[in-house]
């Protein structure tokens, strides 16, 4: 059994603690939200906790994230450890260690995959850090991740900033796939000769090449709505999109499919689509995100 301070209990860090008590380990929460808190504060947080000390943080990525860690420093102590889950930018990474490393604190940032089901599924978990550090935490990363192979829902991906940095790229994956999944729904629906498109879509699911978990939650978003009439094709991006794309640019690789998903969710909010309705649902299947309902 480990314990652990979990800071922010949103959509992820929520379920997060739910699954981590369930594999047996001793939560203490904090959010600025009392009716799902443990703890008043942060500092209390604290106190409620022995040394040496593990606190994961999953609170919006840049300020926040970084005034939760500043905080953390001045309420932890030397041979502590703090791991950022949230969707920083890798950069912030290194700022975030260098303030903990200044008090003998030690960091790892961990990219978190899974959204709302992580619960129920487990989390995909990609890590930055120091080998030792990593392992001192791995009995949560162990109750975090999807049952099976460990290798085949954790990686240690390299020192500080590599977990950000890999889960940036799974999310600029992400924004292509949802694309092309979102652009085949439109094309089937605009012709003609299909006349059942979610009978289509269901269809894909076994046996074919592009079965997927996100295509297996478009059909579900059909279920329920099989024309995506209730929805507005007005899509949001994170920020990991245009990381993304920053990184492509700075490193000459060409990432077209990338690029033409993230330019799609900026032409989602000049004019309603069936395919940016698709990705619409997608979203708000897998990760709970705020969708717009049609007419709003």
């Amino acid at each position: 059994m480990v314990q652990l301070g979990l800071v922010g209990l949103g959509r992820m860090g929520f379920n997060m603690r739910e699954r981590l008590r369930a594999a047996g380990h001793e939560v203490v929460g904090y959010d600025r939200n009392q009716a799902v808190s443990d703890s008043t504060s942060l500092a209390d947080m604290v106190s409620k906790l022995d040394a040496p000390r593990i606190v994961w943080v999953m609170v919006p990525a840049g300020g926040p994230t970084r005034e939760t860690v500043a905080e953390l420093g001045e309420l932890l102590a030397e041979g502590d450890l703090v791991i950022d889950g949230g969707n920083s930018r890798f950069t912030d990474d290194k700022h975030n260690a260098e303030v903990l490393s200044a008090k003998g604190i030690g960091y790892l940032d961990c990219g978190v995959s899974g959204g709302v089901w992580g619960k129920e599924n487990g989390y995909g978990l990609m890590v930055g850090g120091d080998k030792e550090l990593v392992e001192r935490a791995m009995p949560i990363f162990d109750a975090l991740r999807p049952d099976g192979p460990r290798e085949e829902g954790f990686s240690h991906a390299g020192s500080v900033g590599a977990g950000h940095y890999a889960k940036m790229i799974h999310n600029g994956i992400e924004y292509g796939l949802m694309q092309a999944y979102a652009e085949g729904f439109e094309l089937l629906e605009a012709a003609k000769v299909v006349e059942d498109v979610p009978a289509v879509i269901k269809g894909w699911q076994r046996g074919t090449v592009v079965r997927s978990w996100l295509l297996d939650l478009l059909v579900r978003a059909l279920d329920e709505d099989p024309e995506l009439d209730d929805l507005e094709g007005y899509v949001e991006d994170s920020g990991e999109g245009r990381w993304t794309l920053e990184e492509a640019i700075n490193n000459a690789v060409p990432a077209p499919v990338i690029s033409a998903a993230l330019f799609a969710r900026f032409a989602s909010r000049r004019k309603d689509s069936s395919a940016m309705r698709a990705v619409a649902a997608l979203r708000n299947q897998f990760g709970g995100h705020a969708v717009k309902k049609a007419g709003e």
